[in-house]
């Protein structure tokens, strides 16, 4: 009789059959809709129903055989009104109703929907997975037989393996529902950490920028590299950022690395990951830059700091889209877009040998510049609001403003820290201004005048003496002039080097950094400014 009513597994073919459908990547309705197929091979019904648990009923999600027909899929139970299917769960134990249990239990399931025979085939079989049970699969037959228990027990393990499926299934759902909210939280995190680049980018009434804007979206279509040139501050991040937004890419991740913040020891790690054991302090495996933005955009900030040594291994990265995480020998493939940014002269970097000029050409193959904000002062009033906007969400400082007077004392000043120069101005005289509108006296930059201008920055005109001869300007060294507009700068900021608003964010570079470059051009002291300025 056994042989008659179960095809019970017979090789490792169906074993393997059966793991791959508790693997198997379907959602929920085609998942069950599978194991019911696929439970033909196990064990002969004439209806076979899988019940899930749904506040306290059974509700039928799936079923086949002759027998199944609209009434049975959508057929449901209270639990209450079942003993023994309440126990099958309790014991997560299959069991074959005889036809005794029939006559003297709690009645048959399927009464009212089915005409089944007293005594008919029947098996109901829990669906649990670790902690929870999902519901139970029922297996009926007309004939007034009863499933023998080795086949009872077979259909029990396939039982386990199908709420094992379910469990996978459920969780694949959940695990995709955070994903979404994670990269929704990670847009919204990059929107606000980036700013509306866009809007500055698009909004500008400067004829450059408006052709640089017009070139980056060109450019952001293709995967082509992009070079961003241009002084500290003018915003190559954010220039960046916009054209990853306005690339395919814009979903996948948008990677930063500024070469020169990370210690030159440190940055090859930094850049291709590490295995564990590799170092001093490598405890585990940890992925590289280049694994991070894979699929996305990995922008290289101020890439004319890279270590000379470590070049050639980004040019094989960029060539080949194939590196080594320090400590390996196993290659990597990374599919990722590249932007530098640099205010770096790489052209001089390379006649001084601090440049590899192929990665120069590599890098290089669409350059952007973006100009200084002197170049561009008819878009003062827009960044102004802008830059507000975006200081409004972090201070809680809303409806800020310049006033006209504001805006005209902000254009009589060189702006050598440009945008970052001008968002720290704006968000001192916020910090300091008790009302909505920022006037001329919000402002303690001093006049163009006075300013600490660029090299290219206008000029004040003088009107020399009639009978004096022109005379050449003396040219200064690039040390000479480096160390003047360093002590014009901590003069302005009255010795203060660190936090917003020192002399290292005024000129974009790490504090630590200027202190360096102070003491290498003899710049020793920070207090004698307080007193000079006294």
């Amino acid at each position: 009789m056994q042989d008659d009513i179960s095809g019970a597994i017979k090789g490792p073919k169906d074993a393997q059959d059966l793991i791959e459908l508790a693997t198997a990547e379907d959602s929920v309705g085609d998942l069950l809709r599978r194991g019911l197929d696929w439970l033909t091979r196990v064990v002969r019904f004439d209806l076979a129903t899988v019940f899930l648990l749904k506040e306290g009923r059974l509700v039928s999600v799936a079923a086949r055989g002759p027998l199944a027909n609209a009434k049975v899929r959508q057929h449901s139970l209270k639990l209450s009104e079942f003993p023994s299917l309440r126990q099958a769960l309790e014991t997560r134990r299959a069991k074959a109703f005889t036809e005794d249990d029939h006559a003297h239990g709690d009645g048959d399931p399927f009464d009212g929907v089915l005409d089944l025979p007293p005594g008919h085939s029947c098996m109901v079989v829990p669906l649990c997975a670790g902690e929870r049970c999902y519901g139970v699969l029922s297996l009926d037959r007309a004939e007034c037989e009863t499933y023998p228990q080795p086949v009872v027990d077979l259909v029990e393990v396939y039982g386990q393996m199908l709420a094992t499926a379910l469990q996978s299934a459920e969780q694949r759902v959940t695990f995709e529902r955070l994903h979404r909210q994670d990269h929704e939280h990670a847009k919204l995190l990059e929107a606000q950490l980036g700013g509306d680049s866009e809007g500055i980018l698009e909004t500008s009434r400067s004829p450059v920028m408006r052709d640089l804007s017009r070139r980056a979206r060109q450019v952001a279509e293709t995967d082509t590299p992009v070079l961003i040139t241009g002084e500290t501050g003018t915003g190559k991040e954010r220039l960046a950022r916009a054209i990853h937004r306005w690339s395919a890419r814009a979903d996948q991740p948008f990677v930063t690395l500024n070469c020169a913040a990370i210690p030159e020891g440190l940055l090859e790690s930094e850049l291709f990951g590490h295995v564990k054991g590799a170092f001093t302090g490598a405890t585990k495996d940890r992925a590289g830059r280049f694994q991070m933005a894979h699929g996305g955009t990995l922008l290289l900030d101020e890439v004319g700091e890279l270590p000379f040594d470590l070049q050639a291994k980004l040019l094989r990265a960029l060539q080949e889209k194939t590196f080594e995480p320090v400590g390996s020998d196993k290659t990597v493939r990374a599919d990722v877009r590249i932007l530098a940014a640099t205010h770096v002269d790489l052209q001089q970097a390379i006649a001084q040998k601090r440049f590899r000029e192929d990665l120069y050409y590599r890098l290089s193959v669409f350059p952007l510049r973006l100009p200084p904000l002197r170049e561009r002062r008819e878009d003062l009033p827009q960044l102004c609001d802008f830059l507000l906007e975006e200081q409004s969400r972090r201070t809680g400082r809303r409806g800020m403003r310049v006033t006209p007077e504001g805006l005209a004392r902000l254009e009589t000043y060189g702006w050598p820290g440009n945008l970052r120069e001008l968002a720290n101005a704006l968000e001192r005289a916020t910090i300091l201004t008790r009302g909505n509108a920022l006037g001329p006296e919000a402002f303690d930059m001093p006049t163009r005048g006075a300013s600490v201008a660029a090299p290219s920055a206008e000029p004040v005109a003088s009107v020399a003496p009639a009978s004096s001869e022109p005379k050449l300007a003396p040219v200064l060294t690039l040390a000479a002039v480096q160390r003047e507009h360093i002590l014009r700068v901590l003069t302005l900021t009255r010795g203060r080097v660190y936090g917003e608003g020192g002399a290292a964010a005024l000129l974009g570079l790490k504090p630590s950094t200027l202190q360096s470059r102070m003491k290498k051009l003899g710049i020793a002291r920070l207090e004698q400014f307080v007193v000079d300025e006294a």
